[in-house]
C-alpha cells in the first residue's frame, strides 16, 4: 500500500516592500510541501487575489496601501478565508490580529527558524489538531471586554503577551513608551496618548504629561508644594505628578 503525500499548502503573500515579499516567497519556496500561488503589493490586489484562488494561508501584512489587513479580511467571505499569518513589524496589532483567528503573528525581522514554527501551527491547525489562539480570554456570555487585558511587547524577534495587571507604571520615552511590570522594562512603540486611551481609567491614572501609573501600584502619596504629589510604587519608583493632574489624582486616589 503506498502512502499519499501530504497535501501542498497554497500560499498568498500579501507585502507593500517589494524585498520583504521576495525574501519571504524564497523561505517559502525552500518548503517541499509550500507553493506560492500569488504575490501582493496592496490590499484590493489582495482581496482579487483571495476571492478568485483557493488558497489555503495569506501571509498578510498589516499596513498596506489603500486597504490594511484587517480590511482585506473584512471583504473577503468567510468560506473564503485561508489561514492568516500575520507578518508585520509592528507589535501593537498583535491582540487584534488574534482577535481576527490569526494563526500566528511574526514580527519583522524574523528567522527562517521563526517562520518555520508559525508553519508549523498552520499544519497543525490545518490537520484540525490545534485550535487558533484567542486573546479574548473568558468573556462572560461572549462578550467583549472594553479594555484589553493583555498588551503584546516585543522582545527581540518574540511578542510577550504581558498582562495588564502586572503594568505598575508607564513613562513616555520620545516616541515610545516604556512599561514597568515585574521589575522588568519594556519598550512599546506607542505614544502616551494611545497606550492611556487602551488602560481602564478604573484602574490607571495619568499623573503627569509622561507618566501614568496603576492605583493598585502605588504604596504612598505624599502632598507637595504647588498642588503635585509625590507617588511611591510597590516596586520602589518615585514618580512626581503634574500640577494640571492634581483634580484626576485626587478623586483616583478617593483624596476627597
Amino acid at each position: 500500500m503506498s502512502l499519499l503525500a501530504p497535501a501542498r499548502l497554497r500560499a498568498v503573500v500579501v507585502d507593500d516592500e517589494a524585498m520583504s515579499r521576495a525574501r519571504l516567497c524564497r523561505l517559502l519556496g525552500l518548503e517541499a510541501d509550500v507553493e506560492v500561488i500569488a504575490e501582493c503589493a496592496d490590499g484590493d490586489s489582495a482581496v482579487a487575489a483571495l476571492r478568485r484562488l483557493p488558497a489555503d494561508v495569506v501571509f498578510l501584512d498589516i499596513r498596506l496601501p489603500d486597504l490594511n489587513g484587517f480590511g482585506v479580511l473584512q471583504a473577503l467571505p468567510a468560506a473564503r478565508r485561508p489561514q492568516v499569518v500575520f507578518v508585520t513589524a509592528h507589535a501593537e496589532h498583535a491582540l487584534r490580529a488574534f482577535d481576527a483567528d490569526a494563526v500566528d503573528y511574526l514580527l519583522k525581522p524574523y528567522s527562517a527558524e521563526r517562520l518555520g514554527a508559525a508553519l508549523a501551527r498552520v499544519r497543525r491547525a490545518r490537520a484540525g489538531h490545534t485550535p487558533r489562539p484567542s486573546s479574548a480570554g473568558a468573556a462572560g456570555e461572549g462578550a467583549r471586554e472594553a479594555y484589553p487585558q493583555r498588551l503584546a511587547v516585543p522582545i527581540g524577534a518574540r511578542l510577550r503577551l504581558l498582562p495588564v495587571e502586572e503594568i505598575e507604571s508607564v513613562i513616555a520615552q520620545s516616541n515610545y513608551v516604556e512599561l514597568h511590570a515585574g521589575g522588568q522594562a519594556y519598550l512599546l512603540r506607542e505614544t502616551l496618548n494611545g497606550i492611556e486611551a487602551r488602560l481602564d481609567p478604573s484602574r490607571f491614572v495619568r499623573i503627569h504629561r509622561s507618566r501614568i501609573v496603576q492605583l493598585q501600584a502605588v504604596r504612598d502619596i505624599e502632598q507637595l508644594d504647588g498642588g503635585r504629589y509625590l507617588l511611591r510604587l510597590v516596586n520602589g519608583q518615585r514618580l512626581g505628578s503634574g500640577a494640571s493632574y492634581r483634580e484626576r489624582i485626587r478623586e483616583a486616589m478617593g483624596l476627597g
